[in-house]
């Protein structure tokens, strides 16, 4: 029993010092597009004021309305209400963007949570990973990641939507079969155990074309 804790411990520990990287590694794709934005928007006001030196207004009312809808295109950031999913649905929208993959996000968390941010970071990020995961060896046109948060009553409800190649996945024992490594099967299991943990509730369907995993997770009492 000892030395299966310690691989379990050793498991857990190399799977956080994953989280980790792969986490700093989406912060710094998101600085990135930001100093670009920066950088950018510092041509788009040279050019206004080029513009106006002109006198030639009709060109700034024209140029202005292509920068409203192009901030309409870039701006992702989510709000929910929580920091922490704030921190971890942006970042993982970063990453999904910069591999191609569209994210619609509807999340709204207007309550202060009690549960652990380090079960909720774990939850969120290996439900967005297996999502883009499973949404790269789609044509690009094909790709979109739903995601909608909300409470229902005192419980966190939480969706994940991805589109796949079509064909229906099927099950190994209450899971999903994943052609994936060690790594992402041990992040199945992490999500299995947090919610069985919280006393909550997670239910995974596949069907033609699409798999989603629905999750609810009440409130710790305090």
């Amino acid at each position: 029993m000892g030395i299966l804790s310690k691989k379990i411990d050793k498991q857990l520990a190399a799977y956080q010092r994953e989280l980790i990287e792969t986490h700093y590694a989406e912060v710094e794709n998101m600085y990135r597009q930001i100093r670009g934005w920066r950088h950018d928007y510092r041509n788009h006001i040279q050019l206004m004021k080029a513009y106006a030196a002109q006198g030639n207004w009709d060109a700034i009312c024209t140029y202005l309305d292509e920068l409203d809808t192009d901030l309409n295109t870039v701006d992702t950031v989510i709000k929910t209400g929580n920091p922490m999913t704030d921190a971890i649905l942006n970042s993982k929208i970063s990453l999904a963007t910069a591999k191609g993959i569209p994210v619609q996000a509807d999340a709204h968390i207007p309550v202060k949570l009690r549960l652990s941010e380090l079960d909720l970071c774990c939850i969120i990020g290996n439900l967005f990973d297996n999502a883009i995961e499973a949404s790269l060896p789609l044509p690009q046109d094909q790709r979109l990641i739903r995601v909608y948060m909300d409470m229902k009553g005192t419980q966190l409800y939480i969706s994940f939507t991805n589109f796949t190649a079509g064909k229906k996945l099927q099950k190994l024992g209450s899971r999903f079969q994943t052609t994936k490594g060690d790594g992402h099967g041990f992040g199945l299991v992490r999500i299995d155990t947090i919610v069985e943990r919280l006393e909550g509730y997670i239910s995974r369907n596949s069907e033609d074309g699409a798999f989603t995993t629905e999750i609810l997770l009440p409130q710790p009492k305090e």
